[in-house]
């Protein structure tokens, strides 16, 4: 099958390509290196030629709702108007679990994501996952001060982000399936245990410290809230299989 790819380059992204291509997938990267902006829906029409399938993992740096739901509104919309001129059989997008529980600007954008997908014409897949895995080495950049790393009180579920890329390409392979069950790792952790493990595992030097955010999206973190509340798929690289990996 050919399939187009958007975010093609980001941490997820970069996994998803590799496992498509190694199933046997034609894989289209949308990217501006490659003559696409998705901000602006150039190129697309092109891009879009023969492909079967979109799969949507973008990712923004916007934190605030505005910004975040104007970044995903537009990238949703033009993506979803030139698959519906071009024909495109399937629409998936990976989503982050616990994003209606939690108050965030981020979640915001997210969630809009998810309703424009939902309501489109061009049949459509979910996929809710939880935190990566590799968010405990990047949390350790969120907020420093000197040598010292604040690190968020969250309950979380890691999952290894190839981990996450496999069931994608899965959900691909076996055509549109609507909102699916939420996928998260094998074990519920805290994510400055994690994050402290990282920073011994490579040696970075920091000094780990826990915050307790306030107000209702630090009491979200620290419930679990972002964490399944039901069975389903679950990973099963633990995080220090994972680390040593």
């Amino acid at each position: 099958m050919r399939i187009a790819v958007a975010g093609g380059t980001g941490m997820v992204g970069r996994h998803v390509v590799r496992e498509a291509e190694a199933r046997g997938h034609e894989v289209v990267v949308l990217t501006r290196s490659t003559g696409t902006d998705l901000t602006h829906g150039e190129g697309l029409a092109d891009a879009l030629a023969g492909v079967g399938a979109v799969l949507d993992v973008v990712s923004t740096r916007a934190q605030k709702k505005a910004a975040a739901r104007a970044f995903f509104g537009t990238v949703t919309a033009n993506l979803l108007t030139a698959e519906a001129i071009a024909g495109v059989g399937h629409h998936v997008v990976l989503s982050i679990v616990g994003i209606d529980l939690v108050p965030s600007g981020y979640y915001e954008g997210k969630l809009l994501q998810e309703e424009l997908t939902a309501a489109a014409t061009v049949p459509w897949s979910i996929l809710r996952a939880t935190q990566f895995h590799e968010f405990a080495e990047q949390a350790l950049g969120f907020a420093t001060v000197g040598p010292f790393s604040l690190i968020p009180r969250m309950t979380t579920q890691p999952i290894a982000a190839f981990e996450v890329a496999g069931a994608l390409v899965d959900l691909v392979e076996r055509g549109p399936q609507g909102r699916v069950p939420d996928l998260a790792g094998p074990e519920k952790r805290e994510l400055i245990e994690l994050s402290r493990s990282v920073n011994r595992e490579h040696r970075l030097g920091r000094r780990v410290v826990g915050v307790r955010l306030p107000g209702a999206w630090g009491r979200g973190m620290r419930s679990g809230a972002l964490t399944p509340a039901h069975d389903g798929p679950r990973g099963t690289w633990t995080f220090e299989e994972w680390l040593c990996r």
